[in-house]
């Protein structure tokens, strides 16, 4: 029982003193590194405040070194891109212009102003 307790203190012993770690050593180091997962490297910037090396810096790519899942990837975008556009498209011209037209004075998008804006009328 003593010996157990004799080896706890040797061990507090040998602990001189804390250091502190800054987002500079924290970055540098991690520029060094490659050995760190992508996540882990995320936990160490987001902990101690070091941001990333360069922002002009080309992300990783999710495929890495497998063709067949850049190309398949590469699909995806394209269609997602194609998609996009065409719903931008489709809201940035209307079929009708809606200028002339005057506008309700009640929306149907809110029903809990049109049912307080009818029963302030109601009082009058």
């Amino acid at each position: 029982m003593f010996s157990g307790l004799h080896n706890k203190g040797a061990e507090m012993e040998r602990k001189v003193g804390s250091s502190t770690v800054t987002a500079k050593e924290v970055k540098a180091a991690l520029e060094k590194t490659r050995t760190l997962a992508a996540e882990e490297e995320k936990v160490l910037r987001m902990r101690h405040g070091a941001g990333a090396s360069s922002t002009r810096a080309p992300l990783p790519r999710a495929a890495g070194d497998n063709e067949e899942l850049a190309d398949e990837l590469l699909v995806i975008e394209m269609q997602l891109l194609k998609a996009m556009r065409a719903r931008a498209g489709a809201k940035a011209a209307p079929a009708t212009p809606k200028a002339a037209a005057p506008a309700p004075r009640e929306s149907a998008a809110n029903p809990t102003k049109d049912k307080i804006v009818r029963a302030l009328r109601k009082k009058k």
